[in-house]
This record gives C-alpha cells, sequence and structure tokens, in this order.
C-alpha cells in the first residue's frame, strides 16, 4: 500500500508567488451559463482561462531557465520528474536562513531528491514571505552537484539569496542538470528518507520553469 503527501500550495486567482511577477488570472473562457446555447437542456460546461508567469505556485525550474542552450521541460526526461528517491534535510529558519554545505553533510544522497525542510512555508502568502528567506549557499550547492544529487527542493521563496543580483545556486545546479523546485510546502509531514518524491510539469517547449503538484510516496508496510 502507498500513501501520498502533497507538497505542493494551491494556486489561486490573484496569488502573489514572487514580488514583482505578476499574479494569476483565472477565470471562465466559457461559463457554465454561457455554454448552454451550444447543448440540449440540462448539458453544460465550463472552458477555464489562466494567464500566468511559469514561476507561479510551487514550481519546477530545469536548465533552460537559466541557459540558454539548456533543456527545456519538454526535453527533460520522464524518470528525472517522477519516483525519486529522496531524503529530507531539516534547517530550521529559526535557527538559521543560512544553509551551508555543512548542513548537508553525513547523509546519503548521491541520486536521490534532496528537500530542504525550513518550515518557511508557514509564512506563505503574507509579506513576510519574500524577504530574508532561508537560502543556500554557493558553497552548499557545489556539495550537493559533486555528491551527485538528483534534484532540490526547498520550502522557501528562492533557493538563493536574493539580497543580492547573483543567483550562484541556479547557476551550480541548474548547469550541472541537476533540477529545482522552489515553494515546496508540508515537509513536516515526511519522514526523514524511505519515500520517493515527484514533481512533473507539463511538456512544454520553450519554458524552463513550471508549477507542479509535487507529491511524496510513501510505502506502507
Amino acid at each position: 500500500m502507498q500513501h501520498y503527501i502533497d507538497l505542493s500550495h494551491t494556486i489561486d486567482n490573484g496569488l502573489i508567488t514572487y514580488k514583482g511577477l505578476p499574479a494569476p488570472i483565472i477565470c471562465d473562457y466559457l461559463s457554465r451559463e454561457d455554454s448552454k446555447k451550444h447543448y440540449e437542456e440540462g448539458t453544460q460546461f465550463q472552458i477555464g482561462k489562466i494567464e500566468m508567469v511559469t514561476n507561479t505556485g510551487t514550481y519546477i525550474d530545469c536548465p533552460f531557465h537559466r541557459f540558454e542552450n539548456g533543456k527545456d521541460l519538454s526535453e527533460v526526461s520522464l524518470e528525472n520528474f517522477v519516483d525519486l528517491d529522496a531524503i529530507t534535510i531539516d534547517v530550521p529558519y529559526t535557527k538559521t536562513i543560512e544553509i551551508t554545505e555543512n548542513h548537508l553533510k553525513n547523509y546519503k544522497i548521491k541520486n536521490k531528491a534532496v528537500l530542504i525542510y525550513t518550515g518557511w512555508d508557514a509564512h506563505w502568502n503574507t509579506d513576510n514571505y519574500f524577504e530574508n528567506n532561508p537560502y543556500l549557499t554557493k558553497e552548499a550547492a557545489e556539495y550537493l552537484r559533486d555528491a551527485g544529487v538528483k534534484l532540490v527542493g526547498i520550502d522557501s521563496h528562492n533557493i538563493d539569496d536574493t539580497r543580492g543580483k547573483s543567483r550562484p545556486v541556479h547557476t551550480t545546479l541548474l548547469g550541472a542538470e541537476i533540477l529545482i523546485v522552489e515553494h515546496l510546502c508540508n515537509l513536516q509531514s515526511l519522514p526523514h528518507d524511505g519515500f520517493t518524491f515527484s514533481a512533473v510539469p507539463p511538456k512544454f517547449k520553450g519554458a524552463g520553469t513550471f508549477p507542479v503538484r509535487a507529491f511524496a510516496t510513501i510505502k506502507k508496510v
């Protein structure tokens, strides 16, 4: 038997995920009322319309997000998105917002999805979420790259320190074709290991970032 834990935020009309980027517009393209004239009595449908930037909600970054010639969403194989052996590493934001390589050592992380649990998702959809958020250092990203991880996720506003203009963690990880998932939630519900992680985006050409329904699969014995 399997148990699933949802690790994604809900995307609502008007949600701000990243300050300075527009909120999604979620509305009817064809409302149920307007559809009635196309069908016999008692039959109606709704067709939705969504306008948004790709950095919305819980989303995944592929190499194309950072590198012009990097793989986009359509070019990354499914096995890189789904059923990845995973591990959570606890680095509470109440103790530090700077996550270094020392926080990541002494764990078996090769070929795994590494999910960094900081607890920052408690500030989701508030002004506090956008300021002084937990982040990885450049050296931490290099450690993860050299350790051969498959994917790195975090329950924070950004995996990089956004107070500067460089993005060394994105550069290091995506340069090594290590996927990134930001704005995760509910990581406190996960065991430290013994589960798999999935975060599958649509197969878009020419896009390097898109919302995902990220989730963990835990096998019940």
